[in-house]
């Protein structure tokens, strides 16, 4: 098994896939943080924030349980409609309304990448503005029912069912999906990581 070349401060499977998808090797760490946006807080200033401090708490948690140093990359997705945060779906009637508001309309979707190594934290932005067809009230209750919606920002996965609704993509498909990979490799390959370093 080969070596980890950093760790992961990320549960979400989708990050951990993409990553992968990269050849890049690591371990995964667990990175607990409050995600609460704060008052008047822009949807930019809180993804950066978020993936900055999960990038910290990744690396402060390395420190604690005495592993192998090594970067921690960290990241941090957002649903941004009007100016206002579309997080997680409370529950189905959440994300019915929120899918009722990205019918038929563009909104952005913002992921911010955090590097932190053993000089500092080095902090990127990827913005990507996606374009629903109009879905009718059938459709939303259908998706909604699939459970796909429950865990994600925006109450929907693009890699999933609701790629069928996307009539328009500006930007990066795997940013969407929570880890923009030509940014990712970018990134790691400035501090000799990943495939584009060799």
């Amino acid at each position: 098994m080969l070596k980890p070349q950093l760790y992961l401060a990320s549960g979400s499977p989708r990050r951990q896939e993409l990553l992968a998808q990269i050849g890049v090797h690591f371990e995964r760490i667990t990175a607990p943080i409050d995600e609460t946006p704060f008052l008047n807080e822009t949807a930019k200033d809180y993804v950066l924030r978020l993936a900055k401090a999960k990038a910290e708490s990744g690396w402060q948690a390395m420190l604690a349980q005495g592993k192998q140093p090594l970067p921690v990359l960290a990241a941090d997705t957002t649903v941004v409609l009007d100016g206002q945060i579309l997080g997680k779906p409370l529950d189905a009637n959440d994300a019915i309304a929120t899918l009722e508001q990205l019918s038929g309309r563009s909104h952005e979707v913002l992921t911010s990448l955090g590097l932190r190594t053993n000089t500092g934290i080095e902090i990127i932005l990827s913005l990507s503005t996606v374009t629903f067809m109009p879905l009718s009230s059938a459709q939303i209750a259908a998706y909604v029912a699939s459970g796909e919606p429950m865990d994600k920002a925006g109450s929907y996965g693009i890699q999933g069912r609701a790629g069928l609704f996307i009539s328009d993509l500006q930007g990066s498909f795997s940013g969407v999906m929570g880890l923009p990979l030509h940014d990712t490799a970018t990134l790691l390959a400035r501090h000799g990581l990943g495939f584009l370093a060799g």
